[in-house]
């Protein structure tokens, strides 16, 4: 905008109009880029920093735990098979000895990995108050951001208004100088001239799917007869109450009989149904092949 003023001339209204403009789009970006640059450093970096670092640590944590679970739960269930074969058989002995052992190393390893998940977990909460004040100075630096170019606007605002009425008064009495008559002259006679008469048109009242043209008749359906191709089958889909009687009332779940007529509002249609005859909303049938 500053360079097209200068194109056009710096001191021309238009041209000192398009630098006051170009001077508020320009302040309106330097805002933006300060919010952007504010909103990264406050809260989408320590958001990302956040998401890629520790909560990819606790999310890999807990299912390290989920799968501890499993194999005990897994050990815990050859503990009571093997318990239960050794009441029947004492060869068994040996295979309760060893689910004992299993047991005790997977329950092991469970509860370890548990208190690291849960240490994990409870770190997360200074974490919480640490992005909920991040989050807080974002809304704040988005309120800024919109309250300065509000302001900016409001500015720029008033400076036009101030100015047009200068330009507008500048350019209102220069006409009128430009086209005032010479003093001593009169102003030409101006032939009398004779209008030629125009002739009425009769207004077509306006019925609803039907245009209002001239050269279109009142649609009566009584009248109309259908074409000798182009008629189609259709099922109606919901129940509707003709507005007056140009229009044919319909049950959900009939077929009728329907057709278009030239200059017809496309969102209508004639439909026939034995010997009723009317016009029908397009979208309360499904047309058949």
């Amino acid at each position: 905008m500053t360079e097209a003023a200068n194109d056009f001339g710096p001191g021309t209204p238009y041209g000192k109009t398009l630098i006051k403009v170009g001077e508020t789009q320009r302040r309106l970006g330097a805002a933006e880029r300060d919010f952007i640059h504010s909103a990264s450093i406050n809260f989408l970096t320590p958001l990302r920093n956040f998401l890629e670092g520790d909560w990819r640590t606790i999310s890999k944590e807990r299912r390290i735990l989920q799968n501890r679970r499993l194999d005990l739960d897994a050990c815990k269930a050859r503990l009571k098979k093997a318990k239960a074969a050794e009441a029947k058989a004492a060869l068994w002995s040996d295979e309760v000895e060893k689910a004992e052992h299993e047991l005790r190393l997977t329950q092991t390893e469970f509860d370890r990995q548990a208190e690291v998940t849960r240490l994990l977990l409870e770190g997360i909460s200074s974490t919480h108050v640490n992005h909920l004040r991040c989050l807080h100075e974002f809304v704040e630096s988005q309120t800024n951001y919109y309250a300065q170019c509000y302001q900016y606007m409001l500015d720029l605002q008033k400076q036009l208004g101030s100015s047009k009425g200068e330009i507008f008064s500048g350019t209102f009495v220069g006409n009128a100088e430009s086209t005032s008559p010479a003093a001593g002259t009169s102003p030409p006679a101006v032939a009398a001239a004779t209008l030629p008469a125009v002739p009425t048109i009769p207004v077509v009242p306006t019925i609803v799917g039907v245009p209002n043209t001239v050269a279109e008749s009142v649609l009566n359906p009584n009248e109309v007869k259908p074409p000798a191709s182009g008629t189609r089958k259709a099922r109606v889909l919901y129940d509707y109450e003709a507005a007056d009687s140009t229009e044919l009332a319909l049950l959900a779940d009939e077929m009728i009989t329907v057709y278009s007529l030239p200059g017809m509002d496309p969102d209508w249609l004639i439909g026939e149904r034995g010997n009723q005859k009317g016009k029908v909303p397009v979208t309360y049938l499904e047309l058949l092949s």
